[in-house]
């Protein structure tokens, strides 16, 4: 019998092979799933941003609708209170993102993103940023709490106006002000009343860029699991004939 016939496949299971598709399979999977989600909310911000519908009055959108990128119009007047959100850089240049409490004729306060700043020379002095006095029409759009991901807990900012944190979470921002709303608005741009540099555009990963990534996660989840049957299908050598 020749070397070749003497040779067949069968299964021969590996336990740390199984353990260490059983880990990263279902981890890869996730992730394909996760930038799914991710597409699909890209695409319905790039649809609101996209839409041409007149902007609703704030008071009527706080009791329809505060979706992420809905156009609204606020009649009112800037309050004192403004936090400073560091580490924001334009072009290179470090400055701040600054978000001043805007009380609006009809509605609920909410806090008012006016664009970006940049940062004073020198780190213990912060820039002036007082709102102008008066009442005022402003064009936004409904944008949610700067809160990016952090390694750890940052200490609440205490202390005199304005304010300089790392992150603005809902929480923070109600314990100045229980009113407010879930949401916040972002100025539609320099030229709105009290504005800064408020250039806002969607994110320039747009949905397709998702799906690339998912279709990356689910390859390597379809090669791992090839590479785990080929590796168990193994040949093995079939007892010589004693006979011969």
């Amino acid at each position: 019998m020749s070397d070749s016939q003497r040779q067949r496949r069968h299964w021969q299971l590996d336990w740390r092979l199984l353990v260490f598709s059983g880990v990263f399979l279902p981890v890869l999977i996730s992730l394909g799933i996760w930038q799914l989600n991710r597409a699909a909310e890209k695409q319905l911000l790039l649809d609101q941003w996209q839409q041409e519908a007149v902007s609703l009055d704030w008071s009527d959108l706080v009791a329809l609708d505060l979706s992420n990128g809905r156009p609204v119009t606020l009649t009112g007047l800037y309050r004192s209170r403004s936090w400073l959100l560091d580490n924001r850089t334009r072009d290179g240049v470090p400055g701040y993102e600054v978000l001043t409490v805007f009380r609006p004729v009809s509605g609920p306060p909410v806090v008012v993103n006016r664009g970006w700043v940049p940062a004073p020379r020198t780190r213990g002095q912060l820039p002036e940023v007082d709102p102008p006095e008066g009442v005022f029409t402003l064009q936004g759009r409904i944008s949610d709490y700067p809160v990016p991901p952090v390694l750890g807990d940052q200490p609440t900012a205490t202390g005199s106006w304005p304010r300089r944190v790392q992150s603005l979470s809902k929480e923070v921002a109600r314990a100045e002000i229980p009113e407010l709303p879930g949401r916040i608005v972002r100025l539609s741009g320099d030229h709105q009343p009290g504005a800064y540099r408020a250039d806002w555009q969607p994110d320039l990963m747009g949905p397709q860029t998702h799906y690339g990534y998912a279709t990356q996660w689910f390859a390597l989840a379809v090669a791992l699991t090839i590479l785990t049957v080929v590796a168990s299908y193994r040949k093995s050598e079939l007892p010589k004939d004693r006979s011969q």
